[in-house]
């Protein structure tokens, strides 16, 4: 069974185009981990609540998950994103 991880990140108001284009490449860059499976970075098409950028991510298992999220890429990634957006986490195994 793999692991998915689905994030949905509400940009707040007033975060600029080029902050948004910034954003998007620095979670694609995440990617490129060799513990990923699949890895998508994608704008919400519905903006009617504000600015989405999704997440969504595959691992074989959960613990190539956690080893992924305490690498220091992640760790980076979340910071630079708690300036600009909250966020939501789905988890789940498939």
């Amino acid at each position: 069974m793999t692991f998915r991880h689905i994030v949905l990140f509400r940009l707040r108001d007033g975060v600029s185009d080029t902050e948004i284009e910034g954003a998007q490449k620095t979670l694609r860059s995440l990617g490129d981990s060799p513990l990923v499976l699949h890895w998508r970075i994608a704008r919400s098409l519905d903006e009617r609540k504000g600015t989405i950028l999704i997440e969504d991510a595959t691992f074989l298992d959960t613990e190539s998950f956690h080893r992924f999220q305490d690498s220091a890429a992640h760790r980076a990634a979340g910071e630079a994103m708690a300036r600009i957006a909250d966020w939501w986490i789905g988890d789940y195994v498939a």
